[in-house]
């Protein structure tokens, strides 16, 4: 059976339009949901320029509407969230607990149709369209695999439980998993939007003992002291490197640096920055997916430093998530507080605005 549901699907020219598609039934090993908040972010607005026109939105939450043939950890009204890593749990990263990294359904790098429901699970007009990294979750329906699912046993508001599954992961399991912040650790966090915020609480949630919060907005940087930082730096957009801003983070160390540094920004040109943070020996953490050429100074890594760069915080989605939902229950991981803005699909525009002029933490996309 075939229904009609309300998405924006990308132009693949830097815009969207929102419109109807149709959804058809799950077939075996998938589940059919209706999403309830979408999560909105950097990657989003990206897709609108990516060579093939997709279903955008990759951060939902919803309720399953049915399940196909062979599903039985779900059942229809089940409370979910969607992780866009999905796994196969079979091939070998898989099995060496990088599930986040599966070399068969990796929706980033290897081989995307593998992680998609079937191809009839989006149409229009009849005709199948991809869904962004196999999820689409800026639709009022859509047809995951199973794998790609996590229960919500928690009592969360569907804005907040949407964003767990990617940016308060990524930005969380970038301190945690990644940066291994301890008890009594100095850390640093560049850039206090959705992914920097939820990295600021993975610290506090870590035990570090000294926590700053870089960036250009007053705005951010108030949310920043809210959500856990120590101390705040306000970053001056002309500080090339965050040469200065590193300067400020010495003194604040006395003379030494971070013990972990993440940049959770976005920008090319502070790819490096996290390094000029750290002191010797300490680790340097590039969490937002920066995919461009930079020019790094190699003295950046004297003496003895570590730069990674995980793919969305180490996760794996199975364990990670609902360890994040018990967070929100016991009042350690702040979800409510960080999603400050709420809009109708047909509001994506404004969200998208309000988003790069950093004027809120986190925006969600609510579904009737």
């Amino acid at each position: 059976m075939t229904t009609t549901a309300r998405a924006a699907i990308s132009d693949t020219r830097g815009g969207y339009r929102i419109r109807d598609i149709e959804v058809g039934s799950p077939g075996p090993g998938e589940v059919a949901i209706d999403i309830k908040a979408s999560g909105v972010c950097h990657t989003d607005y990206d897709s609108m320029s990516w060579d093939r026109q997709v279903v955008m939105g990759h951060e939902g939450a919803g309720i399953v509407n049915s399940v196909g043939e062979g599903v039985a950890a779900y059942a229809p009204g089940d409370r979910v969230l969607l992780n866009w890593a999905i796994p196969c749990l079979r091939c070998p990263m898989c099995l060496r607990g990088h599930q986040n990294l599966c070399s068969v359904n990796n929706t980033v790098t290897a081989q995307p149709a593998l992680g998609h429901a079937g191809p009839g699970t989006a149409m229009i007009d009849g005709t199948p369209v991809e869904r962004s990294f196999a999820l689409g979750t800026m639709s009022s329906r859509v047809i995951v695999r199973d794998a790609a699912v996590v229960p919500i046993d928690v009592d969360i508001p569907w804005a907040s439980a949407c964003i767990v599954g990617c940016g308060v992961m990524t930005g969380y399991g970038s301190a945690v998993h990644a940066g291994k912040v301890s008890a009594g650790d100095t850390a640093v966090v560049i850039g206090c939007g959705g992914v920097g915020l939820s990295a600021i609480q993975g610290c506090r949630i870590a035990g570090a003992r000294t926590i700053i919060g870089l960036d250009p907005s007053q705005t951010r940087l108030s949310l920043a002291r809210g959500f856990g930082a120590t101390h705040t730096i306000e970053v001056d957009r002309s500080d090339k490197g965050l040469v200065s801003a590193a300067e400020q983070v010495r003194e604040l160390t006395g003379g030494i640096g971070a013990d972990v540094a993440i940049e959770a920004t976005a920008i090319p040109a502070l790819g490096a920055s996290p390094l000029a943070m750290v002191r010797n020996g300490g680790t340097a953490v590039q969490a937002s997916g920066i995919e461009q050429e930079i020019t790094v100074d190699m003295t950046l890594f004297e003496w003895d430093k570590t730069y990674i760069n995980p793919l969305y915080g180490g996760c794996q989605p199975a364990v990670d998530l609902p360890v994040l939902l018990d967070l929100y229950a016991s009042g350690q991981l702040l979800l409510d507080e960080l999603v400050t803005e709420r809009y109708a699909l047909p509001q994506l525009d404004a969200a998208f605005d309000d988003m790069h002029h950093g004027r809120i933490a986190k925006a969600v996309i609510v579904f009737d």
